[in-house]
């Protein structure tokens, strides 16, 4: 998400109306509705290694060959990653186009030194940034594409760069300090040719959140995305800075995650692998009072996981989670060793109903629910879930529809909105990440 001073007036209204108290948009909701499909404007399905605009240049107009260009281009996508690594701080110049041309749901805007000062802006490199914004980062999940080949008449033909990202920025002219999230893709369209003998002439953004077909395969990005009105997209926005009100305490610090997107209706997330401790319980306040003890002097983590088997195997045991360690970033995907003080009670004695529970690295679907987390209420919001995973082109693994995994992070009796989610893991392959 990146706003150019063209549409800053538009915004600073917005984010002033706000904080008057004069907004007219709706609380903001975990499900909006999903934008209406407009056939007219979505992206372009790219030919077999063209660029989604068909752009081709013929060999004898760059004097390169095929293998040139392709290293160029892999050269091009490491600096993009840097790119992204460093906010655009430095952005490379003489890999764009004089002319570039940006688009994103909210913006639009023309030209290397437009393009600069609007991500200058973003992360408050400028003086409007810096009455704006605050602590802007991007993750960077992967840069693909780029293939390049000669077609019919001797032509270099090379497919669009994609890549994918989560953005997160903090409106800090509010007095709540509202944090904005967006997740999505950017398709850069690349020509021989410029300072460095490729460059990129378009870069069109998508947002997760309401650019996303219906109904499309997750692995196909420049068939999946489409353009909606501005509207959409600014509504989008809006709902994010809304005061969330009184929140519950938090049992304890949360296992964290890695954003991977923020959907219409559900997030995404890469969870490190961890171990933690089980139960099976009849009761919640049973199984929480049970980790609670053994869990003494451990540190244990939010959230408190729970499965619960689906109707078909009631016979099964309910059972709590709670984690214990996680992996550290670059030390694998595999869960870390437990700590000694559980390998040493799990099972034994008064502990003998608890065990040792690890799992992996793993991609799982979150939707969020406010009512209290009774049968009904959680079975309906898995429900959901799946619905909008089938939606997005997203797939569950096999095994998840034996049963329901919840998450609640807030305080046994504690005031205030409480967090709970629902829990869906998803296929290896069955998600672009």
């Amino acid at each position: 998400m990146k706003a150019t001073a063209r549409s800053m007036p538009r915004l600073l209204l917005a984010l002033a109306s706000i904080q008057n108290g004069a907004t007219s948009f709706s609380p903001a909701k975990r499900l909006a509705p999903l934008p209406k499909v407009y056939q007219s404007s979505h992206l372009n399905t790219p030919t077999k290694l063209m660029s989604s605009t068909g752009v081709s240049v013929a060999n004898d107009s760059v004097g390169a060959s095929n293998q040139q260009i392709s290293e160029k281009i892999s050269k091009l996508k490491r600096v993009l990653e840097q790119e992204y690594i460093s906010f655009f701080n430095p952005m490379v110049d003489a890999w764009y186009a004089e002319d570039v041309t940006f688009d994103d749901p909210m913006t639009s805007l023309s030209g290397v030194n437009s393009y600069r000062n609007n991500v200058d802006m973003l992360a408050g490199r400028t003086l409007m940034g810096k009455m704006l914004f605050d602590g802007a980062g991007i993750n960077l999940h992967s840069v693909t594409g780029g293939e390049v080949v000669e077609g019919i008449n001797g032509q270099v033909e090379i497919s669009d760069i994609v890549t994918r990202w989560t953005l997160r920025v903090t409106a800090k002219v509010l007095p709540w300090k509202p944090e904005a999230v967006f997740s999505g893709i950017s398709v850069y369209t690349v020509q021989p040719g410029g300072k460095q003998g490729v460059s990129i002439v378009a870069q069109t953004d998508y947002w997760d959140s309401i650019n996303i077909k219906p109904m499309t395969s997750s692995l196909m990005p420049q068939e999946q995305y489409q353009k909606v009105p501005k509207s959409v997209a600014i509504n989008d926005f809006l709902s994010q800075l809304k005061p969330e009100g009184f929140r519950a305490v938090a049992a304890a610090p949360e296992l964290p995650y890695l954003l991977l997107r923020r959907g219409n209706g559900y997030e995404l997330r890469r969870y490190p692998g961890f171990v933690g401790i089980l139960t099976p319980y009849q009761r919640r306040d049973y199984g929480f009072g049970s980790l609670g003890a053994f869990a003494k002097g451990m540190n244990p983590l939010a959230p408190s996981i729970m499965k619960v088997w689906n109707d078909d195997n009631d016979g099964k045991d309910k059972v709590m989670m709670w984690p214990l360690e996680f992996t550290l970033p670059g030390q694998g995907s595999a869960a870390p060793s437990p700590p000694a003080l559980a390998v040493e009670k799990a099972g034994e004695g008064q502990w003998k109903s608890i065990s040792l529970s690890t799992r992996s690295e793993s991609v799982i679907a979150v939707r969020s629910f406010e009512d209290a987390a009774m049968g009904p209420v959680v079975r309906n919001s898995d429900r959901e879930l799946r619905e909008l995973l089938k939606r997005d082109g997203l797939v569950p693994t096999e095994e998840s529809s034996e049963y329901v995994v919840f998450a609640q992070y807030d305080a046994v009796h504690s005031m205030g909105k409480r967090r709970s989610e629902v829990w869906i893991e998803l296929k290896d392959g069955g998600h672009p990440f």
